[in-house]
């Protein structure tokens, strides 16, 4: 005789959030590098501009983003490819600010800082929790991905901001961020709280990932390692695949249907 399912048994099933391994901080970083490298490469190499890079991604997103609400619970392919999507949006967004409104770093990071916290109050205020282990409804699923896009866009800016602004450069734009990353860990590990260090660390993710594509990608000239961002694109993206593929084999499939 089957047991009836306990609502920790229910919410395992349904949550929309992969759980927080190496293999997603590593899926993570790498989708923030392709989101920089990916954008540039867009708009710059492959000579479709910025206005146009910022239409057909957002395009793009909007219809990854329909599928990830559509699906009932985890389910890698899906949740991944918005995921870079976002990113790639999310480096746009900033780029817009500064290119194309003349909005300074200095002022940017801020402004998406703001922007960041009122939809964490917002979200905390309507749901009670920040956390990510329980993305069960629409509703948390939307502040889940407003709150990610946000992250990124200001993760772009305060990693543009260290980098070019500020002078620290994209080697050692990578080693300070991946320092403030290692304490938010200790922190965690030493009784810090898992939900505020889980959103430190994802915020500092984007930062990190975007200085070491430009440390990867940039002319040795400016600083880079000169691999450009074709190949540096198409190398973190083969990795994304190989990562997300194992997960998507490992994980029982889930239907994709309204709900």
């Amino acid at each position: 005789m089957k047991t009836a399912p306990t609502a920790d048994s229910l919410k395992s099933l349904s949550n929309k959030v992969p759980e927080i391994t190496l293999s997603f901080w590593v899926i993570k970083i790498m989708s923030t590098t392709v989101g920089e490298t990916g954008a540039d490469f867009l708009a710059f190499d492959a000579g479709l501009g910025p206005t146009l890079t910022m239409a057909f991604m957002g395009t793009l997103l909007a219809l990854a983003l329909s599928l990830q609400l559509r699906t009932r619970r985890y389910t890698p392919w899906a949740y991944w490819l918005t995921v870079v999507l976002v990113s790639i949006v999310g480096t746009q967004i900033t780029d817009f600010f500064t290119d194309s409104l003349g909005i300074s770093l200095t002022l940017s990071t801020p402004i998406l800082a703001a922007v960041l916290a009122a939809t964490f109050l917002v979200w905390y205020r309507v749901e009670k929790s920040l956390s990510i282990h329980a993305i069960v409804t629409r509703r948390r699923e939307l502040f889940y991905w407003a709150a990610i896009l946000c992250t990124f866009a200001l993760g772009t800016a305060a990693g543009d901001l260290a980098s070019e602004t500020l002078g620290l450069g994209f080697a050692w734009g990578a080693v300070a961020f991946g320092a403030l990353i290692a304490i938010a860990f200790v922190a965690w590990r030493m009784g810090g709280n898992a939900i505020l260090m889980f959103w430190i660390g994802y915020i500092l993710t984007r930062p990190f990932g975007a200085a070491l594509g430009d440390l990867l990608t940039q002319t040795k000239a400016a600083g880079g390692l000169g691999m450009g961002a074709a190949w540096t694109s198409t190398l973190f993206l083969s990795v994304i695949v190989l990562l997300v593929g194992f997960a998507q084999w490992t994980t029982q499939p889930a239907a994709v249907e309204p709900r």
